[in-house]
């Protein structure tokens, strides 16, 4: 092995670990939805501090070892480099950090077709959770670019209507690609079946709120953006159901992956709430973003304690 391999070695972070800034960052959105905005600045510093890592160890890893950049980039947590880039995007646009959340719509729409691409190709059957990350990116830049429209144009409405829609197809993909009997031996990133649904209904939400659409359209999108929520919910249903016939104890770096859906689920309900009227879904959402922080909390202590390493605690001498 080379020194720069090594290098790279040492510097690269696990496209894994971008599950852990979705995550925080859609607890950070949610937060903020719910006033809990000193809780949620500090969530949102967390996240970019994980992303930057993130994004430094995908960069090292891109010039000292092409070869495994690229079979890297080939696999769907690639993608979460570009659905966490539109997660804090969408935090930014909300604190008023316009110029900061089209810096990273631009960065994530560079770098997203390229990953795409690339995953699209060595995608097989029989997959793993991981592979709805092809909706959730595209419906990451569907969200951003909605979210950024009423400042833009009328264009960027229709590229984000655009990317919702091909969000969609992608997930209608991966679902025929889905291994079901992950529903009770995955290791946490099963749980994107729905979370992809869920930033899927967060999409046609702020689709909603975008722009001026005919009246067609704004019903069909309104009518989407419920089917969406119903079916995220059902599948929270159901991956809540597989937890509790074949429980999966101790801590795996895949269970950030189970708490993003969890926060996703959550924001999805209040923003369709907000965009539709519809209390109910308010209330609901909130309810579920307190499960969120209680699964972020437990996650992030089994990573304290791993960490750690066995038989070592605060304080006590290495």
């Amino acid at each position: 092995m080379t020194g720069g391999a090594r290098r790279a070695r040492r510097t690269a972070v696990p496209p894994a670990a971008g599950a852990a800034v979705l995550a925080t960052g859609i607890l950070s959105v949610g937060l903020s939805q719910t006033g809990f905005e000193a809780v949620s600045v500090v969530a949102l510093c967390l996240a970019t501090a994980v992303w930057l890592l993130l994004a430094y160890g995908f960069a090292a890893l891109l010039v000292r070892d092409r070869r495994r950049w690229a079979a890297s980039a080939g696999t769907p947590p690639a993608l979460t480099g570009v659905a966490a880039s539109t997660v804090l995007g969408a935090r930014f646009e909300l604190l008023g950090a316009t110029p900061v959340a089209v810096a990273f719509l631009v960065l994530g729409a560079l770098v997203w077709p390229v990953l795409l691409v690339a995953v699209l190709r060595h995608l097989t059957r029989r997959a793993r959770g991981a592979v709805f990350l092809v909706c959730v990116a595209t419906q990451g830049l569907a969200v951003l670019s909605a979210l950024l429209a009423p400042k833009a144009g009328g264009w960027l409405a229709r590229v984000a209507l655009a990317l919702f829609l091909l969000g969609l197809l992608l997930y209608a993909d991966a679902l025929a690609r889905f291994d079901v009997r992950e529903v009770v031996t995955g290791a946490g990133d099963h749980w994107i079946a729905g979370g992809a649904l869920g930033i899927s209904a967060l999409a046609g939400s702020k689709l909603l709120v975008a722009g001026a659409w005919p009246g067609g359209v704004e019903g069909a999108l309104r009518t989407a953006t419920f089917v969406l929520v119903a079916l995220d919910l059902s599948w929270y249903a159901v991956l809540l159901c597989g937890e509790l016939v074949r429980p999966r104890p101790g801590y795996d770096v895949l269970r950030w992956a189970t708490v993003f859906p969890l926060g996703m689920t959550a924001v999805a309900a209040l923003s369709t709430s907000a965009a539709t009227g519809v209390h109910w879904l308010g209330s609901l959402g909130r309810v579920l973003l307190g499960i969120a922080v209680a699964a972020w909390l437990a996650t992030a202590y089994g990573l304290a304690r791993t960490a750690l390493g066995p038989g070592r605690r605060p304080g006590r001498p290495r």
